[in-house]
């Protein structure tokens, strides 16, 4: 299919699922808000997102949106089971939220189909536009290629889903999915970035040239690149971050603020330039974030920075394309 044009700027709703802390109804609500009002019209969510919090939060602002003005995608591999949590246990995988429910990896047919019917629930929703098959490689990427990835295939056939795709940290992983699938996106994760470009060898040419979009995530690999000053204890694939991680960052940091540029809007950038990437995916968790980031993308950066990066090491010229 033809993947409509989903904008430069994406709002990514993990955050809104709690992710690492509890955050009000009215907060989250605000947040979303305040993307819309920014001009974001993607939207992404997933069940292991709060255990489906984010979707039920981010439906309930959509619910009012005409709905064919936006765009939202949520993940499937990941089917939510109930179960009885007597001891008010919180989850274990990154969100404050109770551990009501429990993630389970089924890749089948039945478990797509059942997936998309839950979120659509949750959501509130009539239909969604992409489906994501979520992390195959962290469960069984043999069984995501040859089960859940036809599974996707027939369900877009039918009508029932416009686009499908394949989100993952590994790049090598997504472009297995590509050479084993027809997809119509991927959504990558912190391997194109204007700290490291690992995707940039294999994972892009080949987005190009089966047509596949890449949804640029993780984009300031795990906030090492999103402030204008690199911390200390600033983090990198959500650990603390070596010395020689943080010494190229402050490499860029440094770069960008002889040319009056923050880190961040760099950064920014230069994920969406690519001409493989069709959108930057983007969390937030307070409504002053989201205006910030919408602000940083439309930022006005000179074309000097990227050769200047180009000189001091920090970039090859083939990549150079602010």
């Amino acid at each position: 299919m033809s993947v409509p044009e989903l904008g430069r700027l994406g709002f990514g709703a993990a955050g809104i699922g709690n992710l690492y802390r509890a955050m009000d109804d009215a907060v989250a609500a605000a947040t979303v808000v305040a993307g819309w009002d920014a001009g974001i019209r993607y939207f992404d969510t997933a069940p292991h997102y709060g255990l489906g919090l984010s979707e039920r939060r981010l439906g309930a602002f959509l619910a009012s949106k005409p709905r064919g003005e936006f765009f939202i995608s949520t993940k499937v591999g990941r089917i939510l089971e109930p179960v009885a949590n007597p001891a008010g246990a919180r989850d274990g995988e990154g969100f404050d939220v109770p551990a009501d429910t429990v993630r389970r990896w089924d890749p089948s047919e039945s478990g797509i189909r059942r997936s998309i019917e839950d979120s659509l629930d949750r959501l509130g929703l009539d239909r969604i536009d992409i489906a994501y098959l979520h992390d195959p490689d962290v469960y069984d990427l043999s069984a995501g290629i040859s089960q859940a990835l036809p599974a996707l295939e027939k369900l877009r056939d039918e009508g029932l889903i416009a686009a499908i795709g394949v989100g993952a940290n590994s790049a090598e992983t997504l472009a297995a999915c590509i050479r084993g699938a027809d997809l119509d996106l991927v959504m990558l994760a912190g391997r194109y970035t204007l700290l490291e470009q690992p995707a940039a060898a294999d994972l892009l040419p080949l987005c190009i040239e089966r047509g596949v979009g890449v949804v640029n995530v993780g984009v300031y690999n795990s906030g090492l690149l999103a402030r204008p000053t690199v911390p200390e204890n600033a983090m990198y694939n959500y650990a603390l971050a070596p010395e020689p991680v943080l010494a190229r960052a402050r490499a860029l940091a440094a770069c960008c603020a002889d040319f009056g540029v923050e880190l961040p809007a760099a950064a920014l950038q230069f994920a969406a330039n690519h001409p493989a990437v069709r959108n930057v995916m983007v969390g937030a968790t307070t409504a002053a974030q989201i205006r910030q980031t919408a602000q940083r993308m439309e930022a006005d950066l000179p074309a000097e920075l990227w050769t200047e990066m180009v000189s001091r090491g920090l970039l090859t010229e083939d990549l150079a394309h602010g």
